[in-house]
């Protein structure tokens, strides 16, 4: 089985949230993909297959499958129009979210993605004893939303991750106003997944694009996430669809042995 090692959002190697890729001729049983995940160690491992006019598309997070994820999208995406079939500028995924198109923009890979619905809830003490920080503003969708108004302040946070595991949502996604080329700040937490810190999330600006959009009033804008490894992405809000763009960069190709597995 051959498979990618691909850092999404980030200009160069070493950079971005990295993610191991899989397209395949047909499906491998689920616990293959299970143990595939497990032994790469990694946020997320992705699986596509093609079907229809497209791929059928599946994420896996070390403790099991999710319904959606934006950076081993983008970096499917990059292997598919890079190694699988050179030159395509559109590649559709069907997944548990629905229909997800990407499309080459230049060196920018731009996904179609749904915006999350949000509903406020109240700070609490749990919330702030969690995070080391009270917020000014908590939301919930998939995800909790915790906004700050100090970006120093979601860039040092070190938040006790047992706590987090007893908060709703199924991550914790942390926010705050940007300064100079950078329109906003985060930070994605993810213990319930077996992913104590993912460096770029892109579902997770599903929820913080629309926070801000309706904040500020504007569709466009440039978000850092402030990760030690840190990325970059492009976002801008159209309807109830978020448009996610970025780079991504090849760390590795290899073969994986599974012959006697």
């Amino acid at each position: 089985m051959r498979q990618y090692i691909v850092d999404a959002f980030a200009d160069r190697v070493f950079e971005g949230n990295p993610a191991a890729v899989c397209v395949l001729d047909r499906w491998p049983e689920e616990d293959r993909m299970m143990r595939i995940t497990r032994e790469n160690n990694l946020s997320e491992t992705a699986f596509a297959v093609p079907e229809g006019e497209g791929y059928r598309l599946r994420w896996f997070t070390p403790s099991g499958e999710i319904d959606l994820c934006g950076h081993a999208t983008l970096a499917t995406a990059f292997v598919i129009t890079e190694f699988i079939s050179p030159g395509l500028d559109v590649v559709l995924f069907d997944t548990l979210s629905g229909r997800l198109t990407v499309r080459k923009r230049g060196e920018l890979l731009e996904m179609d993605f749904p915006a999350y619905q949000l509903k406020r809830l109240e700070v609490t003490d749990q919330i702030t004893e969690a995070l080391g920080a009270r917020p000014s503003e908590v939301w919930r969708a998939r995800d909790l939303l915790c906004v700050f108004e100090d970006p120093e302040t979601v860039i040092r946070l070190e938040p006790d991750q047992e706590k987090l595991k007893e908060l709703k949502g199924a991550l914790m996604q942390v926010t705050a106003p940007g300064s100079g080329e950078f329109d906003c700040v985060s930070r994605s937490f993810a213990p319930k997944m077996g992913v104590p810190e993912d460096p770029v999330c892109g579902s997770g600006h599903c929820h913080i694009i629309p926070y801000w959009a309706a904040r500020t009033g504007r569709r466009e804008f440039t978000a850092r996430q402030a990760s030690p490894r840190g990325g970059t992405l492009y976002c801008r809000l159209e309807g109830d669809r978020v448009i996610l763009a970025g780079r991504a960069a090849l760390y590795a190709r290899c073969e994986l042995m599974l012959e006697d597995c």
